[in-house]
């Protein structure tokens, strides 16, 4: 276990940043995260803002081990990505690809709150024109389904030859129950939420209610935690992240690029949805990859981009909060 780092330390160094989205995502059009820097260099801190501190901490704990604690050593130098499509209207969906260089894949939002899923088969319809036969579309719902509604889908979605549903439905039960009923259709079932945000992360593998997982590095308490859950799980991985900065995506690519196979394209080419960064150089795809490595911020966009003084209270006294946790736990 880490020793906890002092709050008046972490506080010296936090800058809050908000980020203009290119697209509306996650009901929001701009992204807060908290930056902290330390000994090893910087890391982010950015849990939604509807997240409990009890949840929160472990973000704290990811940004605190990436800053001050050197990371298992990285086995490959960049990481294939996917493009992200959020639930745009069909129309929309060549734009949003044209941010995305060189990605073979594409991870297609559905389960989209006040649409149909008439809407849903025109955005994925609208992705596999654009990427060819040769493309790779997988689908997240973030559990948005029951289990009827989801083998409904799966069926009405088959025409276009899915790689796997990320998270169809909330449960760990449900997706058990929707993994044998599509068993016969070879269709992988993939765990995200029933992951990162299970008090037992390993309860689906268990189950067999997945063929893999989605694992990110801040919700899981940083890069060897998440080693150690994808080693004890037993399945593939897909590294994922939560519409992190590039600082974030970095501690992404990290995790990445530890694990010891990586069969999947990852999803950490989020950058793309931002309309700005706090690199001079964001960690956007290029060639349908991103590089490994340590980056840093520049002072100038971390000015340019700062969050307003109330919503940078709000976040100090998040930290503040979420290190109180923390501390009761033991380490980071």
């Amino acid at each position: 276990m880490t020793p906890l780092p002092p709050l008046p330390e972490i506080r010296s160094t936090v800058r809050v940043v908000s980020l203009p989205l290119a697209t509306r995502f996650r009901g929001v059009e701009h992204r807060e995260a908290a930056l902290i820097e330390g000994p090893e260099g910087w890391a982010e801190f950015s849990p939604f803002v509807e997240y409990r501190d009890d949840e929160a901490a472990t973000w704290l704990s990811a940004a605190l081990d990436f800053a001050y604690v050197a990371q298992p050593a990285p086995l490959r130098a960049e990481i294939p990505v996917n493009a992200t499509m959020p639930a745009v209207p069909a129309e929309r969906v060549p734009d949003v690809l044209a941010r995305y260089d060189g990605c073979r894949t594409v991870k297609v939002k559905v389960a989209e709150a006040g649409q149909s899923l008439a809407d849903e088969i025109a955005r994925v319809r609208a992705v596999r024109a654009a990427m060819g036969p040769e493309g790779r579309i997988r689908i997240d719902a973030n559990g948005g389904w029951n289990v009827d509604e989801a083998e409904h889908a799966a069926h009405a979605l088959a025409e276009f030859d899915l790689e796997y549903l990320e998270q169809p439905c909330a449960t760990v039960d449900e997706l058990a129950e929707l993994r044998e009923r599509l068993h016969r259709w070879d269709l992988p079932i993939a765990a995200d939420e029933s992951v990162r945000k299970a008090q037992d992360p390993l309860a689906v593998a268990r189950a067999e209610a997945a063929d893999l997982i989605v694992v990110k590095a801040q919700p899981l308490g940083g890069v060897r935690r998440a080693l150690e859950i994808v080693a004890e799980a037993g399945l593939p991985a897909v590294v994922s992240s939560a519409l992190d900065t590039s600082i974030g995506l970095s501690q992404g690519a990290a995790l990445a690029a530890a694990l010891p196979s990586l069969e999947f394209d990852c999803g950490l080419g989020t950058a793309s949805l931002l309309a700005a960064d706090v690199v001079a150089d964001p960690l956007v795809p290029r060639g349908g990859a991103i590089p490994v490595g340590r980056i840093a911020p520049d002072p100038a966009l971390l000015d340019a981009h700062a969050a307003p003084a109330d919503r940078r209270d709000w976040w100090m006294a998040r930290i503040q909060r979420c290190h109180a946790v923390l501390e009761s736990r033991g380490a980071v």
